[in-house]
């Protein structure tokens, strides 16, 4: 049994079209089987809401008196890229705020402006005899502009990573907030409604293909950056207009100490040709697999802890070397099917039919990593492997002395194994003074910042500086101690490689 885009757009036109969301299509399809579910079912909504960062907007202002060709741009203190034409800018999702960094960026400028809200446009040029003005300061909405298109080059991943962190830390990610020691589990996507894996191979979906972007009907205008679908990780590029965008389905956001971005709500409506995809539609969340990355190692190619399911993710709790972690997920499900629900209301209205000609995305893209000419030096080549340490039995004193005579102001408490127990600083010994304590167990710091020797010194420079320290103890796969790195080793290192 075979449909055509054309039946299908007949049937809405008629107001006969049959439309389901995605979460209702497996109970369909185990009640009736596939092959009258392809009969019978026409239209099958998806949806998703989450961050979305490689998202912007080019925006045309319009030429002022006397005209300006705009070398630099700044939407609300954040800078647009002005390199297209005079009057045209790009803003991205993750510009900061030259004034407000991480509060305010790219995100919150189009969401201020699809709000209505007023925008302050400041401008600055070189001059030229066609264009004279230097200098242009004004306020705007998105009703003074020519266009404003939404134009995103990737969104809508395929699937998405879940994310753990096993150092001692807690650090902030693109994925959110990981408490230390597994604490948590942060996960994105809406699984079995999200819509690239309700259509994997792309039968109904490619460039030109009509979507829900953001509360207006919009198009995919090819396949995204990173676009992997041969390990599903597919992706795609879309473009709608922003003066029909409603903000309940888009909002500007802070990722805490990581950046700005842009949620993005976004629907596919996939037409039920025939069997297969009648099947792909009636996916359900115990089916669809990701991997579960330990983002605590600051490496491309993070190591993976588990294979984890979407129905094991939305159960609140996996699974993690044996310790039960709590989930949380960053993309909004009530949004994803308030998303399904206005698409199918726009198709039983008969306001929206399918585009009959579309270009299929490629499925053989395999994303590649940027090639890199001279990369980072690794730890272990700059390290001072030579390390003075101590044992938690040693005195204060003789641990003060050691300090002074080496000329270092951390000292790494080890085992006789030389496993890393602590680290005592020189502040640990000025805050002894006032105490009675004798042995180096009883003021050292039990939780100590680390670095593994395979680390390049660019992650390591940014932990150092991140917890306010000079230095901090290289440690192997055992936990012992072979070396310390320090600012001065990093330093010598940029040193070198600027020559």
């Amino acid at each position: 049994m075979v449909k055509t885009i054309s039946d299908i757009n007949e049937r809405i036109r008629k107001g006969k079209a049959v439309v389901v969301g995605a979460d209702r299509m497996p109970e369909i399809v185990k009640d009736i089987g596939v092959k009258r579910a392809a009969q019978e079912v026409d239209v099958v909504t998806t949806g998703t809401f989450g961050a979305m960062c490689s998202s912007g907007a080019f925006l045309n202002f319009g030429h002022s008196n006397p005209p300006i060709k705009m070398q630099k741009t700044w939407l609300n203190d954040v800078e647009a890229y002005a390199g297209l034409a005079a009057v045209d800018a790009y803003v991205g999702a993750t510009q900061l705020s030259d004034e407000k960094g991480m509060e305010y960026g790219g995100g919150h400028v189009i969401e201020d402006l699809i709000a209505g809200r007023p925008i302050n446009l400041r401008a600055t040029s070189y001059g030229t005899d066609c264009y004279p003005l230097h200098k242009i300061e004004t306020e705007l909405t998105i009703d003074d502009l020519n266009q404003a298109m939404l134009f995103n080059p990737r969104n809508n991943y395929q699937r998405y990573v879940a994310a753990v962190n096993k150092t001692e830390q807690r650090i902030r990610t693109y994925m959110g907030t990981l408490l230390p020691n597994k604490g948590n589990v942060n996960f994105a996507g809406t699984g079995d409604i999200s819509p690239l894996l309700n259509d994997p191979k792309y039968l109904t979906i490619g460039f030109g293909t009509k979507i829900f972007l953001a509360g207006a009907q919009a198009r995919i205008v090819g396949e995204g950056t990173q676009h992997s679908p041969q390990n599903g990780w597919g992706t795609l590029a879309v473009k709608g207009d922003m003066k029909h965008m409603d903000t309940d389905f888009i909002r500007g956001v802070t990722i805490q100490e990581y950046g700005t971005s842009l949620m993005v709500g976004i629907g596919i409506p996939i037409p039920i040709l025939n069997e297969e995809i009648a099947k792909q539609t009636a996916i359900t969340n115990d089916m669809i697999e990701t991997n579960m990355i330990d983002y605590g190692v600051a490496i491309r190619d993070r190591p993976v802890v588990r294979t984890v399911t979407y129905e094991e993710l939305l159960s609140g709790s996996v699974d993690v070397e044996g310790l039960e972690v709590k989930t949380a997920s960053l993309s909004s499900f009530k949004i994803a099917r308030k998303i399904m629900k206005e698409t199918k209301e726009w198709i039983d209205k008969g306001e929206f039919t399918f585009c009959e000609d579309i270009e299929r995305l490629s499925q053989k893209e395999k994303v590649k990593p940027m090639k890199v000419s001279k990369a980072s030096p690794k730890v272990n080549a700059v390290m001072t492997k030579r390390v003075h340490t101590a044992q938690c039995p040693d005195s204060l004193k003789s641990v003060s002395k050691l300090m002074i005579d080496k000329g270092v102001d951390q000292i790494p408490i080890v085992s006789k194994e030389g496993v890393l127990e602590g680290i005592v600083t020189s502040f640990d010994f000025l805050m002894a003074h006032a105490t009675s304590k004798k042995r180096v167990d009883h003021i050292m710091s039990k939780k100590v910042v680390t670095s593994s020797p395979a680390e390049s010194i660019d992650t390591v420079s940014q932990r150092i500086r991140k917890h306010g320290y000079n230095c901090t103890p290289v440690i192997d796969k055992d936990g012992k101690v072979i070396g310390i790195i320090t600012l001065t080793d990093i330093n010598r290192a940029y040193g070198r490689s600027k020559k």
